[in-house]
Protein backbone atom coordinates (compact mmCIF):
# COMPACT_ATOMS: atom_id res chain seq x y z
CA UNK A 1 0.00 0.00 0.00
CA UNK A 2 0.98 3.67 -0.50
CA UNK A 3 3.32 5.69 2.19
CA UNK A 4 3.71 2.49 3.96
CA UNK A 5 0.26 2.63 5.83
CA UNK A 6 -1.33 -0.54 6.77
CA UNK A 7 -5.42 -0.93 6.55
CA UNK A 8 -5.88 -0.23 10.68
CA UNK A 9 -7.55 -3.23 13.08
CA UNK A 10 -11.53 -2.80 12.65
CA UNK A 11 -12.33 -1.16 16.49
CA UNK A 12 -16.17 -0.44 18.20
CA UNK A 13 -14.90 3.49 18.08
CA UNK A 14 -15.95 5.12 14.40
CA UNK A 15 -13.81 7.03 12.50
CA UNK A 16 -13.17 11.08 13.00
CA UNK A 17 -15.77 13.03 12.45
CA UNK A 18 -14.19 16.25 11.98
CA UNK A 19 -11.65 17.70 9.96
CA UNK A 20 -8.61 18.60 11.65
CA UNK A 21 -4.99 19.48 11.39
CA UNK A 22 -2.91 21.81 8.75
CA UNK A 23 -4.25 21.95 4.87
CA UNK A 24 -2.85 20.50 2.94
CA UNK A 25 -3.22 17.46 5.46
CA UNK A 26 -0.03 16.37 6.99
CA UNK A 27 0.00 12.42 8.45
CA UNK A 28 -2.07 12.80 11.37
CA UNK A 29 -4.56 15.40 10.09
CA UNK A 30 -7.70 13.85 10.36
CA UNK A 31 -11.01 14.05 7.37
CA UNK A 32 -14.56 13.12 8.41
CA UNK A 33 -14.04 9.32 8.66
CA UNK A 34 -10.31 9.19 7.06
CA UNK A 35 -7.14 9.90 9.18
CA UNK A 36 -4.26 11.05 7.35
CA UNK A 37 -1.55 8.60 7.20
CA UNK A 38 0.70 9.55 4.24
CA UNK A 39 1.13 12.43 2.38
CA UNK A 40 3.77 12.98 -0.79
CA UNK A 41 2.98 16.53 -1.62
CA UNK A 42 2.15 16.16 -5.79
CA UNK A 43 2.21 12.33 -5.54
CA UNK A 44 -0.26 10.84 -3.00
CA UNK A 45 -2.36 10.84 -0.13
CA UNK A 46 -2.88 8.09 2.10
CA UNK A 47 -5.98 7.75 3.90
CA UNK A 48 -7.14 5.18 7.05
CA UNK A 49 -9.87 4.88 9.05
CA UNK A 50 -12.65 2.04 10.84
CA UNK A 51 -15.40 1.21 12.39
CA UNK A 52 -17.10 -1.87 13.85
CA UNK A 53 -17.73 -3.73 10.36
CA UNK A 54 -14.53 -2.79 8.59
CA UNK A 55 -10.94 -0.97 8.67
CA UNK A 56 -10.07 0.42 5.06
CA UNK A 57 -7.66 2.58 3.55
CA UNK A 58 -8.10 5.13 0.26
CA UNK A 59 -4.98 5.92 -1.48
CA UNK A 60 -5.11 8.87 -3.77
CA UNK A 61 -1.97 8.77 -6.62
CA UNK A 62 -1.44 11.85 -8.71
CA UNK A 63 0.47 11.57 -11.83
CA UNK A 64 1.81 14.31 -14.35
CA UNK A 65 -0.45 13.65 -17.52
CA UNK A 66 0.97 16.41 -19.63
CA UNK A 67 -0.29 20.11 -20.68
CA UNK A 68 -0.75 21.33 -17.34
CA UNK A 69 -2.91 18.50 -16.36
CA UNK A 70 -2.71 15.76 -13.88
CA UNK A 71 -3.88 12.47 -13.33
CA UNK A 72 -6.15 11.21 -10.24
CA UNK A 73 -5.96 7.69 -9.00
CA UNK A 74 -8.30 6.49 -5.86
CA UNK A 75 -6.89 3.00 -4.37
CA UNK A 76 -8.88 1.21 -1.76
CA UNK A 77 -8.16 -1.44 0.32
CA UNK A 78 -10.42 -2.80 3.46
CA UNK A 79 -10.60 -5.69 5.50
CA UNK A 80 -14.45 -6.58 6.69
CA UNK A 81 -13.74 -9.50 9.60
CA UNK A 82 -16.32 -11.74 11.40
CA UNK A 83 -19.72 -12.51 10.15
CA UNK A 84 -21.63 -8.89 10.36
CA UNK A 85 -17.95 -7.61 8.26
CA UNK A 86 -18.95 -9.83 5.50
CA UNK A 87 -22.44 -9.05 5.83
CA UNK A 88 -21.41 -5.20 5.25
CA UNK A 89 -19.14 -5.86 2.43
CA UNK A 90 -21.83 -7.24 0.61
CA UNK A 91 -23.93 -4.41 0.93
CA UNK A 92 -21.19 -2.35 0.24
CA UNK A 93 -19.05 -3.90 -2.68
CA UNK A 94 -21.97 -6.18 -3.47
CA UNK A 95 -24.05 -3.63 -4.58
CA UNK A 96 -22.02 -1.46 -6.60
CA UNK A 97 -22.79 1.22 -3.94
CA UNK A 98 -18.56 1.57 -3.17
CA UNK A 99 -17.93 2.27 -7.15
CA UNK A 100 -21.05 4.26 -7.40
CA UNK A 101 -19.18 6.47 -4.51
CA UNK A 102 -15.99 6.51 -5.20
CA UNK A 103 -16.50 7.69 -9.19
CA UNK A 104 -18.70 10.50 -7.13
CA UNK A 105 -15.97 11.71 -5.10
CA UNK A 106 -13.15 11.58 -8.33
CA UNK A 107 -15.83 13.54 -10.67
CA UNK A 108 -15.99 16.14 -7.88
CA UNK A 109 -12.67 16.51 -7.09
CA UNK A 110 -12.34 16.95 -10.90
CA UNK A 111 -15.19 19.74 -10.99
CA UNK A 112 -13.35 21.71 -8.47
CA UNK A 113 -10.01 21.48 -10.18
CA UNK A 114 -11.49 22.45 -13.62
Amino acid sequence: MGSGARVPSPSPVCADRVATGPRPPVPGSALPGFRVAGAVPGRELTLVGRHRFSAYALIFHLEAAGAGRTLLRAETRAVFPGPLGRLYRLLVIGTRGHVLAVRRLLAEVRRHAE
